[in-house]
């Protein structure tokens, strides 16, 4: 079964490109971008780790802490990483863990338990479910799960648009409309009662239904 929403990660030890980690440690208080890929050398995943490094200080803004994963070994990190900083101007600037036993992407239901052998006969199409992105708060639970198909790339910009809704909605009880974007307009939760809105909402709502409370994002 696929980890659910509110789970907490799996914790873990791990080779990265910048030293040996325990997942629950390195998080800290921070919150996470865990994202998976199925080879090195691939070229979809080449740009999307090229973006990533180049909008790494906007996750920083926000106190997000990034971490990569490819199902090979961490030296071939390193290679790659040459690549990326050729064809795409920014190499990772963010660890990579070497999941060389499968080990991490087993534990995050990226590959059957089954799964083994030499990481260096496999193909990307052997790897092709390891294309996760997980988003995990302080308390160490996941907060969003999002899977993508080797043919299309990340949407980092989707992906920081969500954290935004999940750091707002994580200390207000509000939720966001969609497409939503910093600054637009917030829906008071469904958990608050009218009398508490009130009190959290002196100056009221917009409501084209009763269940449609409109507020302005709070600050």
């Amino acid at each position: 079964m696929a980890l659910q929403i509110g789970a907490v990660a799996p914790d873990f030890e791990a080779q990265t490109t910048e030293g040996r980690i325990r997942f629950h440690d390195w998080i800290g208080d921070s919150w996470v971008l865990l994202f998976s890929h199925p080879k090195d050398f691939t070229p979809v995943c080449t740009t999307e780790l090229g973006a990533l490094a180049r909008l790494k200080p906007e996750f920083d803004k926000r106190g997000v802490k990034l971490m990569g994963l490819s199902v090979d070994p961490v030296d071939r990190h390193s290679k790659w990483a040459e690549d990326i900083k050729e064809t795409q101007g920014a190499a990772p600037n963010y660890p990579m863990i070497g999941d060389t036993d499968f080990n991490v992407s087993k534990l995050y239901d990226m590959l059957p338990a089954s799964t083994a052998g030499d990481v260096a006969t496999r193909t990307a199409a052997d790897n092709q479910t390891v294309r996760n992105v997980f988003v995990i708060g302080p308390d160490k639970k996941i907060k969003l799960v999002m899977v993508y198909p080797m043919t299309t790339g990340r949407n980092f910009l989707e992906i920081l648009r969500s954290i935004d809704s999940l750091q707002m909605t994580a200390k207000h009880r509000v939720a966001t409309p969609a497409d939503w974007k910093q600054g637009e307009d917030v829906i008071i939760a469904g958990s608050v009662s009218d009398d508490e809105a009130k009190r959290i909402y002196p100056d009221g709502w917009k409501a084209p239904k009763p269940y449609i409370r409109i507020v302005p994002q709070p600050r």
